[in-house]
């Protein structure tokens, strides 16, 4: 969903993030909500913060328990009187998700492992030109595929490169070893076209039981998985009290049905975890049983803590992905041909069954006429990546001297995760390049650094040669955001640079004509990437043309697209896209951006009319093709009425045979809701008039993950990588397929380590803007927030003899670091399991250059992260704190 949906809920539940603080704007939809309607406002959080003041419900919550809160809410909801009698939730569920879907005879459950899956096993992933990828053990997650009949596989293995669970041939004919996966490779290789391949992938249809009674269909597995989560254990493993968390269930679930609509929003208190993924996997799970998805007021928003951070997923700097969420081409995997990776990655079913127009269009994006049927397009000339290449594995490899250079572009390593080894990584650097506004902490790190001054470090002794270019900001220069909504939306250049600062966009033009430069001669096949690559933006403003800045609009064209032929004619979506070569775009979701010559629609700013129910399709463009929220087919009942006339958004107009509404139809236009599915076909013929999901293979919102996760199909609570207690649920204390690098400087502490007796959490503040690169040089704002400091709370206080403004030191198995303490209620202590457990916070904006100064949060954390996406768990972790 996109914030300003929130205006139409009946009920907001905030958690992983504080909103009203960290995201102001987006904040007034909900705020709006309440006011007007009455909606209501749930707050859930370790601290208690501004959004807390402005709900009706805040819950106390220990930092890490998060999947125990939210798989509550789901066994309060599957045992609700109310969910198993209200006609709309059994037909949502039974209409829109996998409720029906069988799981393979072999798939074993936590409840039966002592907390983990079938199929765990050691991790020999490791590639030995790249041994970082982290990981503590892996899955081989065959056993928690659909059953079909004769056993057959629905899907290819996630990718190796991040240790995605392993699979084998088998002998009932399941597994990507299968006679249908090598038939596909074989045709994959006679294309274009590839329409024979994507044939030859599709599946048979997995077994259902429509009564959802049989104890392997995917809601009977739901129902016994999240059985122990009952509200005493909540309270028992999160510290929210009993009471208060009913109270929120039934808040919940008074606020979905047919006529009311609940919405979630979280930040990256849900993702900095060993298990973040896995977090927002059961809030998905938990709207999709309270019929909370594709439908205005409902769904989940992800905050995004910078104007662009969608845009750098959707346009990667991600190591693992290129443009469009497609898979990053991998040594690991079989890659090796353009048909192989076609076979490799496609789905047959559903939208992504494009995947060969998407991918042979961005091939064409990258070479040009260059890329043609014979040479596979060039993607013998595409990069491959050996492992996981993210910023934890980097570090450490560069501990280790693997790593000769870095461009550090709007990044500060040097406060960052576990920040003392990241600088020891930057020593080991041959070169060094910091792009960015002022000289911050890593730009200066061979002089200024904590080590340095300590003598514990000789500058004369860092042989790394640092370069720095300062950068242009954001209002000097021409540009898109893509913001949490995924809309894009364009800026203009309001000032000059000063002096000889340059935009981002210059840096990187400037490197890749330079580059090109250098190869233009070479006669070895490696460098023909760079002879072949599409490069030729330059701007047709004179000025600008001097300085060398490109023309922003020509790189939002590529990324578009065109007709290979006909430059001048534009792409106006992706249903033109061909896998033939005649169609070049970089990223397909944005085609549509840029439609003909002079239609930026990004820049497009015309609201709807107040009081007039809309969507805001004037307003920017909304990936894909402009819709606002996804899968919105399910604002309509399976005959295609709205559910109520109160929550109308989509419909299925008879008389016109088509779907209309308030957004652009996230499905096939004309296809009726009584529409079959066509057996054995691909691509959407695949699915049915009542299938919503179209990016999902099968049609429907998946309660249970069958493939495509690497720890786990369901959400399970395991505590932090280090805690301050046992894990009350199961066994099995943390995440058995974590990633954690144990190398010198990168301790954990042991299971409820005496040393180490609280929890703490870092988070950010109004004032200052993540590692305060960008606000710790701005006079008024380091007045507004001056120093670092602790919150802890009174208890905590009074037993260790703390002061309030009192200076306190608060160390983990890492580092130490000192701040001013905050005494205050905002923190409270909360009883886990029987014993009491102290939590501190600790904003994490600060380093020792800049108008404002103090250790960095991040010292004391550790490189360990979350195995599907490799975040960091900075959200959770252990200390103490004494008086300084």
């Amino acid at each position: 969903m996109y914030p300003r949906s929130m205006e139409d809920s009946d009920c907001v539940l905030v958690m992983g993030s504080n909103m009203a603080e960290n995201h102001p704007v987006a904040f007034r939809w909900p705020m709006k909500a309440k006011v007007e309607h009455g909606a209501k406002l749930i707050h859930v959080d370790p601290r208690f913060t501004r959004t807390s003041a402005m709900a009706d419900i805040y819950a106390p919550l220990r930092a890490g328990s998060d999947i125990a809160f939210l798989g509550g809410l789901v066994n309060f909801v599957l045992n609700s009187p109310r969910w198993n009698q209200d006609p709309f939730f059994r037909t949502f569920v039974a209409t829109y998700t996998n409720a029906a879907t069988l799981i393979t005879r072999d798939f074993r459950d936590t409840e039966a492992l002592e907390g983990v899956f079938s199929g765990l096993m050691a991790y020999t992933g490791d590639a030995k030109e790249w041994p970082f990828n982290g990981f503590v053990g892996e899955y081989e997650s065959s056993s928690w595929r659909y059953d079909r009949p004769g056993g057959a596989s629905g899907g290819a293995a996630p990718d190796r490169q991040r240790g995605g669970p392993r699979e084998s041939a088998r002998e009932d004919g399941g597994g990507p070893e299968e006679p249908r996966s090598l038939k596909a490779e074989s045709l994959a290789a006679k294309g274009p076209p590839y329409d024979d391949m994507v044939q030859a992938l599709v599946p048979p249809p997995a077994l259902r039981d429509e009564t959802l009674a049989d104890p392997r269909c995917v809601l009977q597995v739901v129902r016994r998985h999240f059985a122990r989560y009952t509200p005493e254990m909540v309270e028992q493993v999160t510290g929210c009290p009993r009471d208060t968390f009913v109270r929120v269930a039934q808040t919940l679930l008074d606020n979905s049905g047919a006529e009311r609509t609940t919405s979630i929003a979280y930040a990256v208190a849900w993702t900095q975890h060993t298990y973040g993924v896995q977090i927002i996997s059961c809030a998905a799970l938990l709207q999709l049983l309270l019929g909370n998805v594709g439908r205005p007021g409902a769904g989940i928003v992800a905050l995004r803590g910078h104007a662009s951070i969608q845009g750098s997923t959707d346009i990667p700097t991600l190591y693992h992905s290129i443009h469009g969420y497609m898979s990053h081409p991998s040594a690991l995997e079989p890659h090796a041909t353009l048909g192989d990776w076609l076979a490799k990655e496609t789905k047959p079913t559903g939208y992504w069954a494009n995947t060969p127009k998407f991918m042979v269009s961005y091939l064409k994006s990258m070479y040009g006429a260059a890329a043609t049927r014979e040479n596979d397009f060039g993607y013998a000339w595409h990069p491959k990546i050996i492992g996981d290449h993210s910023h934890m594995p980097m570090f450490v490899a560069m501990n280790e001297g693997r790593v000769k250079g870095m461009f550090c572009i709007g990044q500060n390593p040097a406060t960052s995760l576990n920040a003392k080894l990241e600088r020891s990584g930057l020593r080991k650097l041959e070169w060094l390049v910091v792009k960015d506004n002022w000289l911050h902490e890593t730009a200066m790190f061979w002089k200024t650094a904590p080590e340095v001054r300590a003598g514990e470090i000789a500058t004369a002794d860092i042989a790394t040669e640092v370069f720095f270019f300062p950068s242009a900001q954001v209002a000097e220069y021409d540009g898109s955001f893509t913001n949490t909504q995924r809309m894009l939306q364009w800026h203009y250049k309001a000032a000059e640079p000063p002096g000889d600062c340059r935009s981002d966009m210059y840096f990187t033009y400037e490197l890749g004509k330079r580059l090109k430069k250098l190869y233009a001669d070479s006669k070895l096949p490696r460098d023909e990437g760079f002879q072949h690559l599409v490069w030729a933006y330059e701007s047709d403003d004179p000025r600008a043309r001097q300085r060398g800045e490109p023309s922003s609009e020509k790189i939002l064209k590529e990324i578009n697209g065109y007709f290979s032929a006909d430059p001048g004619r534009h792409l106006s979506g992706p249903e033109d896209l061909a896998d033939d070569g005649s169609t070049s775009c970089a990223s397909w979701i944005y085609c549509g951006v840029f439609p003909s010559p002079g239609e930026n629609r990004s820049a497009n700013r015309e609201a709807d009319k107040p009081g007039v129910p809309g969507a805001q399709l004037g307003w920017g463009f909304a990936w894909p093709s402009n819709r606002r929220i996804l899968y919105n087919r399910a604002s309509a009942d399976p005959q295609g009425r709205p559910w109520s006339e109160r929550k109308k958004y989509v419909w299925w107009d008879e008389a016109q045979g088509k779907w209309v509404g308030l957004d652009v139809p996230d499905f096939p236009t004309d296809k009726p809701p009584t529409a079959k599915a066509k057996p054995g076909a691909t691509g959407m013929d695949a699915l049915s008039g009542t299938d919503a999901f179209i990016l999902k293979p099968d049609g429907v919102g998946w309660l249970y993950v069958p493939e495509g996760l690497v720890d786990g199909p369901l959400p399970t609570h395991y505590e932090p990588a280090e805690s301050a207690v046992r894990n009350p649920l199961y066994k099995q204390q943390s995440s058995p397929v974590l990633k954690y690098w144990k190398v010198d400087g990168n301790p954990l502490a042991e299971v409820a380590d005496p040393r180490f007796p609280h929890v703490i959490t870092t988070y950010r503040l109004t004032e200052h803007y993540l590692s305060g690169a960008m606000s710790r040089w701005n006079p008024w704002l380091t007045e507004l927030q001056p120093e670092l400091f602790v919150e802890l709370s009174p208890e905590l206080a009074r037993e260790k003899g703390i002061g309030n403004l009192d200076r306190v030191r608060i160390t983990s198995p890492r580092a130490t670091v000192h701040a001013k303490a905050l005494v205050t209620r905002r923190m409270r202590p909360l009883t886990i399991a029987g014993r009491t457990v102290h939590q501190v916070g600790l904003p994490f904006h600060w380093g020792w250059e800049g108008l404002s100064t103090g250790d960095a949060a991040n010292e004391m954390s550790a490189l360990v992260g979350d195995p599907n996406v490799t975040i960091h768990e900075g959200k959770a972790f252990v200390c103490n704190i004494q008086k300084a």
